[in-house]
């Protein structure tokens, strides 16, 4: 019912910048919470950023003044603004739309932060 496409990873060295961006498309986008998620070779996969449907955000404590994640419903797309990349930021950085009932999924897109 919801289709989540992530792009804008890549390789950068630390230091550098990323804005990855998740553009939902099937169904309505604005009521939906979006988070990003990543998960790194051997690590669990960990919550990094979220923002509600009313605009609120909350970070990991490891990327709190780096990362912004934002949000523009006339466009279907959440974004995460990337600075000061550490090589320790390094995974596949996954987008989620969650309801009440519903979890969508994007396919992932990896980052690679050099040293």
């Amino acid at each position: 019912q919801l289709q989540l496409v992530e792009s804008g990873g890549g390789l950068v060295q630390a230091g550098g910048s990323l804005r990855l961006s998740c553009a939902a498309s099937g169904s309505s986008f604005s009521n939906y919470a979006m988070g990003w998620y990543r998960q790194a070779p051997g690590k669990q996969r960990e919550l990094v950023a979220i923002i509600t449907s009313a605009g609120g955000t909350n970070y990991v404590d490891s990327v709190k003044g780096r990362f912004t994640i934002s949000r523009d419903n006339t466009k279907n797309t959440v974004y995460l603004q990337m600075n000061s990349l550490k090589p320790e930021d390094t995974a596949v950085y996954y987008c989620n739309a969650a309801s009440r009932y519903f979890n969508y999924w994007g396919q992932g897109t990896q980052v690679t932060v050099s040293s």
